[in-house]
């Protein structure tokens, strides 16, 4: 059987190949009937668009490289989902390489990429405890954005979360539904997401007038058990805590245990000294299962993928554009828990 070609396309639809060509490519100016007309004759063929080999023809690529280093992140899932889908809806397909943190790893993962004909790559930094990013991904020649959970520090195109004003706008939730004791759960001293979130704490505090207290924002591992035995540790020793903003899943987790484990109970309602508010820093689909329902104050990922897949496409089609550092800002979304 005759394998199809764009000859064949371009004598059924009755234009020329350079129309066909540009209809495949989605460039010049064609007019809808003829575009119509060019797919028509594709559906009817069966024909099948060879995009790697249109790519090497033309010099470009359609193919976009994205770096996890961490499945069991809920924030990186989810931009990776929202990274796809906006770079599909735009011609491209994803790539994708996981080298954990090993740098060797990452260079080879790289090295890949460049072998693929990848036309950028996106990173999706996973080290929160450094606000610097691995060599490999500093000097990499190709367009390169970095999506990070901390600030970090790099010429390249970044884009961030804003952790301050997470922890600050929770914290004014609290205080503005007449929380006067809220206290912070969960992360080391080294974790620049827990430093800057706890940043927007206190800043929220002194607003207000209220006094930062030490002993109610403990650092602790990142696990259930210590998240439950920090929250058992400070409300027994402060039973007045009415409120606390826990750091990450593994504290909210932790906060629930705790919090049961003194005799009291999670939620908003008026016996401010029976119960205890709770907010998170990401909507997390298991939590979401959780009575009450979770107040938190969103991730933002869908958003931060999309501003991905933007600017990874602008930095291929117009190298020379500065680099951009675009902060995006978390929307609080009030539920039972506070």
């Amino acid at each position: 059987m005759k394998k199809v070609n764009i000859i064949d396309v371009a004598e059924l639809a009755g234009v020329s190949v350079s129309t066909v060509s540009l209809v495949l490519r989605q460039k010049g100016k064609i007019s809808e009937a003829t575009i119509d007309k060019v797919n028509a004759a594709i559906k009817t063929l069966g024909y099948v668009h060879n995009v790697a080999a249109a790519n090497l023809r033309s010099s470009t690529s359609n193919l976009i490289g994205l770096i996890i280093r961490d499945f069991n992140n809920s924030f990186s899932v989810n931009v990776t989902a929202s990274v796809v889908q906006q770079l599909e809806k735009q011609g491209y397909m994803v790539f994708l390489g996981q080298p954990r943190d090993d740098e060797q790893q990452l260079r080879n993962c790289l090295t890949s990429f460049h072998q693929q004909g990848v036309a950028g790559v996106i990173y999706l930094a996973a080290d929160s405890h450094s606000a610097e990013v691995p060599q490999a991904i500093s000097e990499c020649p190709l367009p390169t954005v970095i999506i990070s959970e901390s600030t970090i520090t790099s010429a390249r195109d970044v884009i961030g979360r804003d952790n301050r004003q997470a922890g600050n706008q929770a914290t004014r939730f609290l205080i503005e539904r007449g929380h006067r004791n809220i206290a912070w759960l969960g992360g080391t001293r080294s974790c620049l997401i827990r430093s800057e979130r706890l940043s927007g704490y206190r800043n929220a505090l002194q607003q207000y007038g209220l006094p930062f207290r030490e002993e109610w924002a403990p650092e602790c591992a990142d696990d259930t058990s210590a998240s439950a035995f920090a929250t058992r540790m400070m409300l027994e020793k402060s039973n007045q805590i009415t409120a606390m903003l826990c750091h990450s899943p593994a504290a909210i987790i932790g906060a629930i245990t705790g919090i049961q484990q003194v005799g009291r109970t999670v939620g908003k309602d008026v016996f401010l000294t029976q119960q205890v508010s709770l907010i998170g820093f990401e909507d997390m689909m298991y939590i979401n299962l959780t009575s009450p329902s979770f107040t938190y104050v969103s991730a933002s990922s869908e958003e931060t993928g999309w501003q991905a897949a933007s600017l990874i496409v602008s930095k291929i089609k117009q190298p020379e554009l500065p680099a951009q550092r675009i902060i995006i800002s978390g929307e609080l979304v009030p539920r039972e828990s506070a």
